[in-house]
């Protein structure tokens, strides 16, 4: 089992939120680098990534492309 990029997002808030509903639909995920881009103009420099299982990548991707978070 190994952790792969899903997407990248400028915010933590909107990583925030694609985590919990991959997590309401029973996929797990993890937010790396979510308190690295708080600083003033961070948000471009070090976005915020949302990965997922290898397994769980295509089901995820299809749930935040229909909730309009990809």
């Amino acid at each position: 089992m190994a952790l792969t990029e899903l997407a990248r997002f400028p915010f933590a808030m909107k990583a925030e939120i694609a985590r919990s509903l991959l997590e309401s639909h029973g996929l797990g995920s993890v937010i790396f680098d979510g308190g690295m881009n708080i600083a003033d103009s961070a948000a471009l420099a070090i976005p915020v990534r949302l990965m997922v299982l290898d397994e769980d990548k295509n089901d995820a991707r299809k749930i935040l492309e229909e909730a309009d978070l990809l």
